[in-house]
């Protein structure tokens, strides 16, 4: 990186979940003077921002408003490392801004490893109708805190790519402030950072950068933010080649994170080289996770077919570790998509105690 910043991942969280309580726990012992209680989850777990920076540039930021998306908080962690590693890089940032940095806005969803909240509101689509406890912490602070820009941190799906062979492992939006997608000088402002952050990051992952659909969401956070007036950037951490564990993702979202403040500081509002964001690609979503071609099934008619398969995340009782359990979803001709992994099955056999497979349940067949 030509910024010079040399990764580390925070030590005290390996692991792709990461428990509410032992956050909660790190950041009171290690950062207590920089950090506040903003309020209360439905579960009455806390919510904490985190207030780094005297610079002018004031920058709102926040993590895990969908509880299964950690990487966003992962990011901040690591940061947080590697500032501790390399403190001129922390001065020379945060004299020109300051973060105030929401962790785990939905911690009830982090806990339970899921998208919702504690009552199955998604967070993401509450701007207008407020019925969660959570949202209002963040639209009250984004309404008093004249904030300059905000940073909407987000993971997505395996199933896109930037091209339809490379999955989409970052991906950015500048978010629309209406249905005719008018590109505004609020969203200039937001597409200029993600620019730049798409210059640095192209020579790291090449082809691994994409733009998420600006199609507009009229309840939903960022569409709102911008309408507003405030700048708002979309991080959306995906799948990284062999590895769901995203520990190649965390590391570049870092990264990502780290270049989006820079240049935020920087640009300081302006829109320099904004239109650099209409070359990045579109997601394209065109993969599943594992693909069976072929597949001749053990009907009393001849039947080949093809079996897409989808890894569910989910967090075990008792469990410090989420795992992966594979779910059909889709059976029947699958030429149009491809598989992360592809299985050829041209001349095996089929094995199970059911004649075909069923979409929506659990993989529970083998090929011999």
């Amino acid at each position: 990186m030509s910024s010079n910043v040399i990764y580390h991942q925070n030590p005290n969280f390996p692991n792709r979940y990461i428990s509410p309580e032992k956050l909660f726990y790190y950041l009171q012992t290690n950062y207590s003077e920089v950090i506040e209680k903003v309020g209360s989850s439905y579960l009455e777990n806390p919510i904490y921002k985190m207030s780094l920076g005297n610079g002018p540039i004031k920058v709102l930021a926040w993590s895990q408003m969908h509880g299964n998306e950690s990487n966003s908080t992962h990011a901040m962690l690591d940061l947080l490392e590697i500032f501790k590693r390399q403190p001129d890089l922390k001065e020379h940032l945060f004299s020109k801004i300051s973060l105030d940095f929401i962790f785990m806005l939905n911690p009830d969803g982090s806990e339970k490893w899921t998208r919702r909240n504690g009552l199955d509101i998604d967070l993401n689509r509450d701007f207008l109708k407020q019925s969660s406890k959570e949202f209002p912490l963040l639209k009250e602070l984004a309404k008093n805190g004249t904030y300059h820009y905000a940073l909407n941190l987000h993971e997505q799906r395996t199933i896109f790519s930037t091209d339809g062979v490379h999955p989409a492992t970052l991906s950015f939006l500048a978010p629309s402030q209406d249905h005719e997608r008018t590109i505004s000088e609020t969203r200039k402002k937001a597409m200029a950072v993600i620019s730049r952050i798409y210059q640095k990051l192209k020579i790291e992952i090449p082809n691994q950068i994409a733009r998420y659909s600006d199609e507009h969401y009229p309840s939903s956070t960022g569409d709102n933010f911008t309408k507003i007036g405030i700048p708002t950037i979309l991080f959306e951490g995906g799948h990284f080649p062999n590895d769901y564990q995203r520990t190649g993702t965390r590391k570049y979202y870092t990264f990502a994170l780290y270049e989006g403040l820079l240049a935020i500081s920087t640009l300081n509002g302006a829109t320099d080289g904004w239109e650099t964001y209409q070359e990045i690609p579109e997601n394209i979503e065109s993969h599943f996770d594992v693909i069976y071609r072929n597949v001749k099934l053990n009907t009393d008619f001849e039947c080949i077919l093809d079996i897409a398969v989808q890894y569910k995340e989910e967090i075990k009782p008792d469990a410090n570790e989420i795992s992966f359990t594979p779910i059909v979803v889709e059976v029947g001709d699958i030429g149009k998509k491809k598989g992360w992994v592809e299985i050829n099955c041209t001349g095996k056999n089929f094995v199970s105690e059911k004649k075909f497979p069923k979409l929506d349940e659990e993989v529970d067949f083998r090929i011999e």
